[in-house]
């Protein structure tokens, strides 16, 4: 169910309104269902309409009247509430909707239960699906009613109903979404001919700058160098910057005047001051030294966002926020360093998950300052070659979305598990699609016969709970070709492949062959060890058993995969 508040100064306009069939020919039947007192005048149940509506006015009038002879009436004393049902939902009768308006009008403070001088107010029906509640807002002792935050009072005495009633249960939010564009931005969006409004544009644009930036000069330096954006920078008179705001340079105004928006107006934690609490979490030093070995940035982003599941699964809601919006902040990124076919499906991924990063748990960025810094030196080396890096990257993420489901979910974030959900088909739809030339080249190298047996019995020896289903994979060429280069270059496939399995639980992968092919390519990107660290490893006490599955362990089927072909023989 969904609530509609407004306040007005015509008592007699909504009444009429209400029991009006005329003007409005889907009001069918309008009546009264409920009254403060459950006798007030139905001018849709009297042969005297007009008289009845001029008494039932001036009964609900009654305390106004008599507080504007005292010079205190509130200036608008109507209050109009409608609460309307879910198209899927079954038709309430008159007692039920009588009984959720009296609670509407209590959880609301317009009249609470069991007070005698609440306010004034009746319950209209008028169409089978909805009702509307009149009220006005002074009490029968002649002071203005409490109804502060009548909304979201509202809104959660409907979340209670929809359970009671067995009712659609309304998708709920925590006030921390984004400011949606008002009707008079879409009306010239569409004038204009672009698909979206320009606050939603700029607010794609600032945080892709604010995901790119490593400092607020860089921030600021990136919005002035975006084509059709403008940018409006305010300083304190020590230099220092004291807010901004954006403009896209094909929307004005009347009067040809550019249509600012500060950074909070577009989303809240694009304002400044959040801004700059992101950008102090990166480590300076993060793009790495002159004549120094840097790590390749895509594996360390890898390796950030795989350990994000096991962050969210900690107690610290503080830590795990600021990772899920590091997180937010690589998917922000993606599109500026994918290829120009997986743009539009990285973008949105990106939209959808923006809702996913905040909610009413602060996060304390510091936390998540690897992913940060991994994802500023990720802008720095684009993907190159076949785009391996890139689906790994992409694996990786679909995981962390399922995690981030759930973690929302059991915290009762609604809209977030609905947005991260939405996530995962975006990203779904990127990874097959990204990872589909790499994997097609590595197999394409499949090795001898003879070195996929014995990679078999070291598949059997690492990961036996799932071996069967990495041989039925069409990934397992792949997987063979990538051990095989390990192998070559001085790695131990067993010991790659155990390490492997150990990073993640493979319960929640839908295709295994698949993740242990982007793992061991990553971890065989490193040195091989030495015969001494060899040694060393081999009387060191062994690992026991893999990482412990997480609740989240859902599978990858819940982002719709494309049908393959039946997998074919293969020698074993």
């Amino acid at each position: 169910m969904i609530a509609k508040i407004s306040s007005g100064k015509d008592t007699a306009g909504l009444i009429r309104y209400l029991f009006d069939t005329k003007k409005a020919k889907d009001h069918t039947d309008p009546h009264l269902v409920a009254s403060w007192d459950g006798f007030a005048p139905d001018p849709g149940r009297t042969d005297d309409f007009d008289a009845t509506k001029k008494l039932l006015v001036a009964d609900l009038d009654l305390h106004v009247k008599q507080t504007k002879r005292l010079g205190r009436a509130p200036e608008k004393h109507v209050w109009h509430c409608s609460i309307r049902a879910a198209e899927t939902d079954r038709h309430l009768s008159d007692e039920e909707w009588a009984d959720i308006a009296r609670r509407v009008v209590a959880a609301t403070g317009i009249a609470p239960d069991g007070d005698p001088d609440g306010c004034r107010w009746v319950a209209v029906r008028h169409a089978p699906d909805h009702i509307h509640i009149a009220a006005t807002k002074v009490r029968a002792d002649l002071r203005t009613a409490r109804h502060w935050n009548d909304y979201l009072t509202a809104d959660r005495e409907l979340a209670a109903i929809e359970k009671e009633y067995g009712l659609y249960q309304v998708v709920r939010g925590d006030r921390t979404a984004a400011k949606r564009p008002t009707r008079a931005e879409q009306e010239k969006a569409r004038r204009n001919g672009q698909e979206t409004t320009a606050r939603e544009r700029l607010r794609t644009t600032v945080r892709t700058a604010v995901a790119a930036a490593s400092s607020m000069e860089e921030f600021v330096h990136l919005l002035s160098h975006t084509d059709g954006v403008l940018v409006e920078v305010v300083y304190f008179p020590s230099g220092d910057i004291r807010g901004y705001k954006v403009a896209a340079e094909d929307t004005t105004t009347a009067d040809k005047k550019p249509v600012w928006f500060s950074g909070s107006e577009l989303a809240p934690d694009l304002s400044l001051p959040k801004i700059q609490k992101r950008l102090e979490s990166i480590d300076p030093h993060s793009a790495g030294q002159p004549g120094r070995r840097r790590s390749n940035p895509w594996h360390q982003a890898t390796a950030s966002a795989e350990r994000i599941p096991r962050h969210l699964d900690q107690t610290d809601d503080k830590a795990s926020q600021a990772h899920l919006a590091a997180f937010g902040e690589a998917l922000d990124a993606l599109p500026l360093l994918a290829p120009r076919a997986l743009r539009p499906q990285l973008r949105e991924a990106a939209t959808a998950f923006e809702r996913a990063t905040r909610s009413r748990i602060r996060a304390e960025h510091h936390h998540a300052r690897a992913l940060r810094s991994a994802v500023r030196a990720m802008l720095l080396e684009p993907t190159s070659g076949d785009g391996a890096v890139l689906a790994m990257f992409l694996d990786t993420a679909i995981l962390v979305v399922i995690a981030a489901a759930h973690w929302h979910r059991l915290r009762q974030h609604d809209q977030q598990v609905a947005a991260s959900h939405q996530t995962l088909i975006h990203l779904q739809a990127a990874y097959d699609q990204a990872a589909a030339a790499p994997l097609a080249a590595l197999a394409s190298r499949r090795p001898p016969q003879q070195t996929v047996h014995r990679h078999i019995r070291h598949l059997r020896q690492a990961v036996p709970k799932h071996v069967e289903q990495v041989l039925e994979d069409f990934a397992f060429d792949s997987l063979t070709a990538a051990l095989a280069d390990a192998e070559a270059a001085g790695h131990d496939p067993e010991r790659l492949l155990r390490q492997a399995a150990d990073q993640r639980a493979l319960d929640d992968a839908r295709r295994p062959a698949r993740v242990l092919t982007w793992r061991i390519q990553r971890l065989s990107a490193r040195p091989a060890p030495s015969a001494r660290a060899r040694a060393v490893q081999a009387c060191s006490p062994a690992r026991v058993g893999s990482a412990a599955q997480h609740p989240y362990a859902l599978s990858h089927t819940a982002a719709a995969a494309p049908a393959q072909q039946p997998p074919q023989a293969r020698p074993r």
